[in-house]
């Protein structure tokens, strides 16, 4: 039991599942503060150009309530009278949020790659050591081989190997 516990911390305690928690807390709250911006600041204009006062008022009647007949004027009506309902318009606001949520996610994580893009160039860590060639020229033949090569399969002259070949390789020091 006690090397349970003793693994369950380790697991509990690491630092993605640290990081984990921390963004599922924020993404909890941040979606409460969109499902606010769609039910109070989006939907009640949308529903007053299609003729309503609140959008997530927009609902099916399945089978009318034993409390009241219908015709009920919001879903709150329908619920105190005990009617079934399909509440497509509590729907669009969930689908509504979701994406709002999304875009905001979407602009959040470009701005945090922008800084650190910014940040790796101001720092010069992104800047890469110089790459070698493909390839080069034989300095006797002028065909192009290897890079590394250090003798041209073409005319057969030895090369120094990783070397840019621009010419004739230096003479050999006397012996």
């Amino acid at each position: 039991m006690t090397t349970l516990l003793g693994e369950f911390r380790k697991f509990a305690l690491r630092g993605n599942m640290v990081d984990l928690a921390i963004g599922f807390t924020v993404g909890a709250a941040f979606t409460t503060i969109a499902k606010s911006l769609v039910d109070d600041v989006i939907m009640p204009p949308l529903g007053l150009l299609l003729g309503r006062s609140d959008f997530s008022d927009y609902f099916v009647l399945l089978r009318s309530g034993t409390e009241a007949a219908p015709p009920y004027a919001t879903l709150a009506d329908a619920k105190a009278a005990g009617a079934v309902t399909l509440n497509y318009g509590q729907f669009v606001n969930a689908i509504i949020a979701f994406l709002l949520v999304a875009l905001a996610m979407f602009v959040v994580i470009k701005a945090i790659n922008r800084i650190d893009r910014q940040l790796e160039r101001d720092s010069g860590a992104g800047e890469a050591e110089p790459q070698e060639p493909d390839n080069k020229k034989c300095p006797f033949c002028l065909s192009t081989i290897p890079f590394k090569a250090t003798r041209c399969p073409q005319c057969t002259s030895a090369l120094e190997a990783g070397r840019k070949a621009e010419g004739p390789p230096p003479p050999a020091p006397p012996a």
